[in-house]
C-alpha cells in the first residue's frame, strides 16, 4: 500500500511517503524551492519522494493532507466575527487565499499533479501526534503535542497505544503555548515561525525577572498546566500584529529587527522559556498521572524546544521520551500518513524510526561532473579511511568543514550529513562560525556532535539525544575542554551519535577523538543565516564559495580553498 502525505499553505510544506506502512522518504519543500519556511504547494517535495519510491502519481492508494481546512476556515470565521471590526482588515487579506485554493485542496491537488485517486484529510494534532507515537519504539506511550494552532487545538494530550492513538484532552484557540512564544519572539525583533529558537537561546544570556508578570497578568494557570492568555495583551487573534499595545506598555517598545539586543530582552526571552518550561512540566505531570505511563511523545512546534524536552524527563516521572525530529508543520506530512495506514485503515506496526535521514542523497557522478565543469580542484578518495584521517587532522588544526554526505535529514537539524563541523576546543570558533561563516548574531550558540557510547563522558544526559532535540548540562570538569559548544548557561543541545545509524559520521567522531581526546564535534547546518540547510552537493559549493569555510567534504570529493591544507 502506498500513501503519500502532504503538509502546505502556512508553514514549513513537505511530504512524505509510506510504503506498507514503512516511511521510504520525507523531506521539506524549503530544500528544494530554497526558500525558507516555504508555504508553497511541495511539488518538488512530492516528485522526490514518489521518485525514491519508484512510481508514479497515480500509483498511490491515497494522499492525506496533514489538517481539516474547513474547520480551519470555522474558525477563523468565527475568530474575526467575534472581533468585528477590529479583525476586519486582517480577514479581508486572507479571504483571497481561502477563496482561490485554501478551501479546495483537492482541486488543487488534482490540477498540480494530475493524481485521480483518493484524497483524505487528517486532523493537524492528531497528525502531529502519529508522527511521534508511530514513528517510536514504543508499544504504549503518553503523547503531548503543542504548537501555534491547529485547527482550533493549539496543545493536546493522551495516549498512544498499539496502533492507535487518542488524545483525550486539548487547549483551544486563542490560547497558545506556541503563539505566546511567537508573539515574544515577534516583540524582540525575530520572525515569527523562524525565530523561535534564537529566543531559546537568548534566553540563556537573561534572568528570568518577568515570570511572575507572565504567571500572573499574561496568564491563568491552572494546577494541570492548562491556561489561558489575558487576550488584552495581544491581537493575533484580530490583526497582523502579534502583540499588543498593553503588552508594549508593560515591557517597553519592541526591539527592532537587527537592533541592539539589551538587558531587557535577554531577560524576557529568559522569562518567556522558563514559564513555558514550567507549564509544560505542569502538563506532563498530569498528563503521567492519568495515564500511569512511563514514556513520553512530544510533537508539535513547541516540541523543537530543547530546553524545555529537557525538562520533560528531568522533572517529571517520564523514564523514556521520543521527539520526532521534524516535530512542526513539517512533520506533520509523516503524520498524517502514518496516521490514514494505522488508525484509520488498522494496519500493525512494523516500522520505528531509526534515523532522520530520509532526505534525497548526491549520485558520486554528480559530484564529479559538476566539479569537473566548475572546474573546482579537488581530490577523490577511494579509501573512506584515508578521508575520515584527512578530515580529522584538518578539524583538529582548526579548520571549518563542510560535511555532505548520504541522505539529507528530515527536520530542521542538521545531524552529520548535511552539516558545518569545527573542533569544539578552540575558545573562539563560536564567533568564526557566526560572523565568518552563518553570518548571524553573535549570541547564537552552537551544538555538538557526540559518540554515544562515550556521551556520558562530556554531558550530563542518561537518555539518547539522536535528533538534537534535548539540552544538557555539560559536566563541569569538560566545560573549559569545549569552550565553543558550551553555552553561557553552561549546558549543550546534544546530538549522540551510533555507528549503526550513520557509520561515517560515527568513524569521523572516532578518528577526531583518537587525535585529540575529544570524540565530540561542534556541528551546525550547512547554511547562512535566512537559507535553508543545503538540499545537494549544488547548494553545498555555494555555500563554501561564498563563506569563510576552509574545506568541503561531500561524498568522497575533498574541495579545499587553501593549497597545502591538511596535507
Amino acid at each position: 500500500m502506498l500513501i503519500l502525505g502532504v503538509s502546505f499553505m502556512y508553514h514549513d510544506s513537505a511530504a512524505a511517503i509510506l510504503c506498507d506502512g514503512k516511511v521510504v522518504a520525507a523531506a521539506a519543500e524549503e530544500r528544494f524551492s530554497r526558500q525558507k519556511h516555504s508555504l508553497e504547494f511541495p511539488e518538488q517535495s512530492i516528485a522526490y519522494c514518489l521518485r525514491e519510491c519508484g512510481i508514479e502519481v497515480n500509483d498511490l492508494d491515497f494522499l492525506v493532507f496533514y489538517e481539516k481546512p474547513l474547520l480551519k476556515f470555522e474558525r477563523i470565521l468565527m475568530t474575526h466575527i467575534d472581533s468585528f471590526p477590529e479583525g476586519f482588515g486582517q480577514f479581508r487579506e486572507a479571504m483571497p487565499l481561502w477563496l482561490r485554493w485554501k478551501l479546495f485542496i483537492p482541486e488543487l491537488v488534482r490540477r498540480r499533479l494530475g493524481y485521480t485517486g483518493r484524497i483524505l484529510f487528517a486532523d493537524h494534532h492528531y497528525a502531529h501526534a502519529a508522527s511521534s507515537f508511530f514513528a517510536s519504539p514504543f508499544d504504549e506511550a503518553a503523547v503531548l503535542t503543542a504548537d501555534g494552532v491547529g485547527e482550533w487545538t493549539t496543545l493536546a494530550r493522551g495516549a498512544g497505544r498499539g496502533n492507535r492513538v487518542n488524545l483525550t484532552k486539548e487547549l483551544r484557540y486563542p490560547h497558545s503555548l506556541g503563539l505566546l512564544y511567537s508573539a515574544v519572539t515577534a516583540f524582540l525583533g525575530f520572525r515569527v515561525n523562524g525565530g523561535e529558537g534564537k529566543v531559546m537561546g537568548l534566553a540563556s544570556y537573561g534572568e528570568p525577572r518577568f515570570a511572575r508578570v507572565f504567571q500572573e497578568e499574561i496568564l491563568d494557570i491552572r494546577d494541570d498546566g492548562s491556561f489561558r492568555l489575558n487576550m488584552d495583551y495581544f491581537l493575533f487573534h484580530k490583526e497582523l500584529v502579534m502583540y499588543g499595545p498593553k503588552f508594549v506598555s508593560r515591557f517597553g517598545p519592541p526591539r527592532a529587527p537587527d537592533g541592539p539586543i539589551t538587558r531587557r530582552d535577554e531577560d524576557l526571552a529568559a522569562s518567556l522559556q522558563s514559564v513555558v518550561e514550567e507549564l509544560c512540566v505542569r502538563i506532563a505531570r498530569s498528563l503521567q498521572r492519568e495515564t500511569r505511563l512511563k514514556r513520553l511523545c512530544v510533537a508539535g512546534g513547541v516540541g523543537l524546544n530543547s530546553k524545555m524536552n529537557r525538562r520533560l524527563i528531568a522533572d517529571t516521572d517520564f523514564k523514556e521520551i521520543f521527539i520526532q525530529p521534524a516535530a512542526g508543520d513539517d512533520g506533520g506530512a509523516l503524520g498524517a500518513a502514518l496516521l490514514l495506514y494505522h488508525q484509520r485503515l488498522g494496519r500493525p506496526r512494523d516500522w520505528v524510526m531509526q534515523n532522520a535521514y530520509l532526505g534525497p542523497e548526491c549520485a558520486p557522478a554528480d559530484i564529479r561532473r559538476t566539479l569537473q565543469r566548475r572546474r573546482i580542484a579537488h581530490e577523490e578518495f577511494h579509501d573512506p579511511d584515508r578521508l575520515l584521517d584527512r578530515a580529522a587532522h584538518d578539524l583538529a588544526a582548526g579548520r571549518i568543514v563542510g560535511w555532505v554526505q548520504g541522505r539529507m535529514e528530515y527536520g530542521p537539524r542538521a545531524l552529520g550529513n548535511r552539516s558545518i563541523l569545527a573542533d569544539p576546543r578552540a575558545s573562539g570558533m563560536k564567533d568564526i562560525l557566526n560572523r565568518k561563516v552563518k553570518h548571524r548574531e553573535p549570541f547564537r550558540p552552537f551544538a555538538p556532535a557526540v559518540l554515544y557510547e562515550k556521551m556520558g563522558e562530556y554531558f550530563d544526559l542518561e537518555v539518547e539525544s539522536p535528533y538534537m532535540l534535548l539540552v544538557a548540562d555539560v559536566r563541569p570538569d569538560q566545560r573549559d575542554r569545549l569552550p565553543a559548544i558550551t553555552y553561557v548557561d553552561g549546558t549543550a543541545r546534544v546530538q549522540s551519535v551510533r555507528r549503526e545509524h550513520n557509520p561515517r559520521f560515527h568513524g569521523l567522531l572516532s578518528r577526531f577523538g583518537e587525535l585529540t581526546g575529544v570524540p565530540v564535534l561542534l556541528n551546525t547546518s550547512l547554511n547562512t543565516r535566512g537559507q535553508p540547510i543545503a538540499c545537494d552537493h549544488h547548494d553545498a559549493l555555494e555555500c563554501f564559495l561564498n563563506t569563510d569555510m576552509d574545506i568541503l567534504v561531500a561524498g568522497d570529493f575533498y574541495i579545499t580553498k587553501h593549497p597545502g591544507a591538511g596535507s
